[in-house]
């Protein structure tokens, strides 16, 4: 019964690429200059937010739609640098620790991706790439799809790597003060994704339920609460099936919601609708 329950899983986990074959043909087309930005480790906050900036120009020049969570991306790890430099966290060596290798799990990820290393490649992440490549979705679905992956998968495992204790509660709280900065962002989110990718961006909040409560969702509620209770689990996880569990119930629940995410465009008639709508031409 455990095996049956744990492959259902992985099927799971790869859902939406297996019955998808326009996803599952989508292929990068890397250029040298693309993957010597993501080759190396982030050595700290200034080199990952530099970078994360030349990836999302170099990605927005080719049309690639990957570039759309960066620029939502790299304009947190700005402000929550800017925090850092205003000390508003307690412990700013492990809030800078932890930005950095919350980005590299980003950066990883892209440039297994890059270089063709699917089996390497999260799946949420894997769906996240080829969603955006295959230009059959929405700039806002780009987005929540990346936010998805980062959040819901990545900063659990992050967090556990940089590591939560000791001073558990005082991580914790500057954790929550993260929110905050966060929180701060939403409204310039969506007005820098309109600006850049779809003028009629606002106007399809609605449509897939407001673009500013489900950026809430997925970064500042559900996303990072569940997060930090999966690095706990992985933390305090005494055997190695334990870790191996929370990191499927991870990758499983990310996919789910990225099957989401995806919904509202199922219907090719109402993706074109809704698409009309994202770049500004109404829903007629």
């Amino acid at each position: 019964m455990r095996r049956t329950t744990l492959t259902e899983g992985r099927k799971l986990a790869t859902a939406v690429r297996t019955s998808n074959p326009s996803l599952s043909a989508v292929r990068p087309d890397p250029s040298s200059e693309i993957l010597r930005l993501v080759e190396a480790p982030f050595r700290d906050v200034a080199d990952a937010h530099d970078r994360l900036v030349a990836l999302e120009s170099l990605l927005y020049e080719r049309g690639d739609r990957r570039a759309a969570f960066l620029t939502i991306y790299a304009r947190v790890t700005a402000e929550v640098d800017a925090g850092l430099e205003d000390e508003e966290f307690a412990d700013s060596a492990w809030v800078a620790a932890y930005l950095v290798t919350f980005a590299d799990h980003y950066r990883r990820a892209f440039y297994a991706f890059e270089r063709g290393r699917f089996e390497a490649v999260p799946d949420p992440w894997r769906l996240a790439f080829e969603t955006a490549l295959s230009g059959h979705s929405l700039v806002t679905q780009d987005v929540l799809l990346g936010i998805n992956a980062h959040v819901n998968y990545d900063l659990a495992l992050a967090l556990s790597e940089v590591g939560i204790d000791p001073d558990r509660r005082a991580k914790y709280e500057d954790h929550c003060r993260i929110n905050h900065v966060l929180q701060r962002l939403v409204d310039e989110e969506q007005d820098l994704i309109a600006e850049r990718y779809a003028d009629g961006v606002a106007d399809i909040d609605e449509s897939l339920g407001r673009l500013d409560e489900t950026l809430s969702f997925f970064t500042l509620r559900e996303g990072r609460r569940n997060a930090w209770r999966g690095a706990v689990a992985l933390t305090d996880g005494r055997y190695e099936p334990v870790k191996r569990a929370v990191r499927w119930f991870l990758r499983s629940v990310t996919m789910g919601a990225g099957h989401f995410i995806l919904a509202p465009t199922a219907n090719a008639t109402l993706r074109d609708r809704l698409e009309r709508v994202e770049n500004g031409g109404g829903g007629q």
